[in-house]
């Protein structure tokens, strides 16, 4: 592995980290998680298979470190693998074909949605309460958490690409 990558990847991870342990919660302690913005975009910038089980797990672990949801914990160690393998998997299949500053809002939107997916359903099966209440919060925590992983995505990404390219401290896909 690239030191300089894995340095690169390390600053998003704790910047992620820093935004998902200060950012407030909105119900019952679920809170949007900024930390998978940084995992999106630390695989669509070095998108080979080794960075990306290491954000993966990264992500998990710091992502449980830092949740106050009930079953947060094990769900998100649940939910952040599934949701880089499929990220990664759908980003292969359109890196060449659709501009990034493109593909790179709307799969984080997707991706997004399938980890709240995920994570909700994880937490709510640990819990024990899978009686209506995962409509209730994908609704209230996972769509407007997408909304907001995508605003932040469409802010951050070309900036960070183009400071990447400019400073050539490695090879950017």
């Amino acid at each position: 592995m690239n030191t300089k990558v894995l340095i690169i990847l390390s600053l998003f991870m704790g910047i992620g980290a820093v935004l998902h342990a200060v950012v407030p919660a909105i119900l019952f302690g679920m809170k949007p998680d900024m930390l998978l913005t940084m995992m999106f975009l630390g695989i669509m910038l070095f998108p080979k298979t080794k960075y990306v089980v290491l954000l993966a797990i990264v992500t998990g672990i710091l992502s449980a470190l830092t949740t106050m949801a009930p079953g947060g914990q094990i769900a998100n160690i649940i939910d952040k693998p599934i949701t880089a393998a499929l990220f990664f998997g759908l980003f292969l299949l359109i890196k060449d074909k659709v501009n990034g500053n493109i593909s790179a809002p709307i799969l984080t939107a997707i991706g997004t949605i399938v980890s709240g997916s995920v994570f909700i359903a994880s937490a709510l099966y640990i819990v024990g309460l899978m009686d209506g209440a995962f409509p209730v919060l994908f609704v209230t925590i996972v769509l407007p958490t997408a909304l907001v992983n995508t605003i932040v995505m469409v802010v951050i990404y070309p900036i960070v690409g183009r400071i990447l390219k400019r400073s050539r401290p490695i090879t950017v896909s």
